[in-house]
């Protein structure tokens, strides 16, 4: 070999070994320098493609919630004067919940309620009602997790980024629940906000998104009502033409998020979500307030993680700030309000609202608080994995079984 290629190759190998393992990847091994495979689909296509089943996901969603509403009728206006005791209110917030799916609307409902002109419900008996709204929501995100049971890793993936909603309100009501019986502190901020707001006049807001969906979802109605005339067998049409859109979507979603630049999205999410609790809080009380619903919200987070794009810990603040962002459809329907019971309307949704931000407060900041929700979570995870016929009886009897089982007794003892 000539003297001059032995002194170069001195000379560049330390370099080579010196260089970074990012510099290799960088040079060597970038997918910028390698040809893409000619029939890949392109990034606009793949883009578009996520975007139309994120839209066939959500009109699911929100068909599911329409079903229910079909099937509940009048039952919700019923269920809603039955007791004055506490804890069977928080059975009836959790049990009107999970039928509408949305616990904006249940909210809404208790908003009206409250600030009736005759035989309005008392602040006192809404109060727990409202808490157990914040439970009864959180049911759509688990049972959307529960169609990725047929595949053990993306169900291992998605399960706890739903779970840890529940768990996350489970705990505040556990915590707040009995300090509010005890002192009232939550009905005393609302009274004294109340009063600063007074008078404020209230505005209707239909965002872009609702407006799309409840389009799509119009002739969908039109024909179940076409076919079957009784409003019972309506929803159950609903249910089972959204239950298998949801299936479908989210099947074919964790697909293609897969086929997507996994890095690249992975960056994102870590990067901008990951580098701010307070940011990812942001986020999820905007895309709740454009969407106007939690669970279409949390609903969301499950694909992503079920294909591996958001952890646990990235997905917490974001059904933190759900939980927050829903309040905001009660404080619009309280301010739009009149009469003479108007202001107290008012109060329960700024109760809703202080609920979530003292428990926000109580629980996030504090990192010991933090993962009480998340080990939970995992650790539902583990049961789940291990028996899936206990996990679909666990959510049934959880958020529908003992709720109507309670009810059903405070009856009879009444």
């Amino acid at each position: 070999m000539p003297a001059e290629e032995i002194c170069r190759d001195r000379v560049e190998w330390p370099l080579l070994r010196r260089a970074t393992r990012s510099q290799i990847r960088t040079h060597v091994l970038s997918p910028a320098r390698q040809s893409p495979p000619q029939d890949s689909p392109s990034a606009v296509t793949r883009l578009v493609t996520v975007l139309l089943l994120l839209f066939a996901f959500l009109v699911g969603v929100k068909g599911l919630g329409e079903g229910f509403k079909l099937l509940g009728g009048d039952f919700l206006q019923l269920i809603f004067t039955t007791t004055d005791n506490p804890f069977i209110g928080l059975v009836v917030g959790i049990l009107a919940t999970t039928i509408v799916q949305s616990s904006s609307v249940t909210t809404s409902m208790i908003v009206g309620l409250v600030a009736a002109p005759e035989s309005p419900l008392p602040l006192s008996n809404a109060v727990p009602m409202i808490m157990g709204a914040n439970i009864g929501t959180t049911v759509t995100a688990t049972v959307v997790s529960l169609a990725h049971m047929g595949r053990r890793e993306e169900f291992e993936r998605a399960f706890p980024v739903a779970v840890c909603h529940d768990v996350f309100n489970y705990v505040t009501v556990l915590l707040l629940l009995p300090l509010e019986l005890a002192t009232g502190f939550l009905q005393r901020i609302a009274v004294w906000l109340g009063t600063l707001l007074e008078g404020a006049g209230g505005f209707h807001y239909d965002g872009p998104m609702a407006t799309a969906l409840s389009a799509t979802l119009g002739p969908v109605e039109q024909l179940a009502a076409w076919l079957f005339p009784a409003a019972q067998a309506q929803g159950t049409a609903l249910i089972a033409f959204a239950g298998g859109l949801i299936f479908t979507s989210l099947f074919l979603l964790v697909k293609v998020l897969r086929s997507v630049v996994r890095t690249r999205v992975e960056l994102l999410v870590t990067n901008v979500l990951g580098s701010s609790a307070v940011l990812s809080m942001l986020v999820g009380v905007a895309v709740t307030v454009m969407v106007q619903s939690s669970s279409i919200t949390t609903s969301l987070l499950v694909p992503l993680g079920a294909a591996g794009l958001l952890r646990l810990e990235q997905a917490l603040p974001i059904t933190i700030g759900a939980n927050i962002g829903t309040t905001m459809t009660a404080l619009l329907a309280a301010l739009a309000v009149s009469g003479p019971n108007a202001i107290v309307g008012l109060e329960i949704a700024l109760v809703h609202l202080m609920f979530n931000l003292t428990g926000t407060v109580m629980i996030y900041p504090l990192k010991v608080t933090r993962s009480v929700p998340l080990r939970l979570a995992r650790h539902l995870t583990t049961l789940a994995l291990r028996s899936r016929k206990l996990t679909l009886f666990w959510v049934a009897a959880l958020f529908y079984g003992v709720p109507a089982l309670l009810l059903f007794v405070n009856q009879l003892l009444n």
